[in-house]
């Protein structure tokens, strides 16, 4: 008995993690970065209500920039980059409502889940970490 409490203690340990996304994808590099936001300002200020996206470019920032969204429950930030395409000129995805639109192929990404059906690869997903009121840090 006190084997397979150790086998199971040790699945638990080493199996589970905090941040369980997996975001390994041929077609996407992966870049270390962090930015910080205020949703105080004007460019980001529509995050402050539910069920809005908004679209960070800054130099730097991912691969095509960061989508940011209010789930309603919290916030959540991806890439901007269609997560099934090699990059390209056509591979910088553009915000439409609660979803993200890849113009090389027309596959639509839920902004709640990542994921579009029928595709291999979900968006690729940061972390989004809320600082007081009106501040969030995005980073890899």
């Amino acid at each position: 008995m006190k084997k397979y409490l150790f086998l199971f203690l040790i699945a638990i340990i080493f199996g589970c993690s905090k941040d369980s996304a997996s975001n390994n994808n041929p077609y996407l590099p992966n870049y270390g970065f962090s930015t910080n936001i205020n949703l105080n300002l004007p460019q980001y200020s529509q995050l402050q209500y539910p069920a809005n996206a908004v679209y960070v470019s800054d130099a730097g920032i991912g691969i095509r920039g960061v989508f940011v969204f209010n789930t309603g429950s919290g916030y959540v930030a991806f890439d901007a980059a269609c997560p099934n395409q090699a990059l390209s000129s056509c591979s910088t995805m553009t915000i439409n409502g609660i979803k993200a639109v890849c113009s090389c192929d027309g596959a639509e990404y839920s902004f709640f889940s990542g994921q579009s059906a029928g595709k291999q690869y979900p968006m690729k997903q940061y972390r989004v970490q809320q600082s007081g009121d009106s501040g969030l840090r995005i980073y890899n």
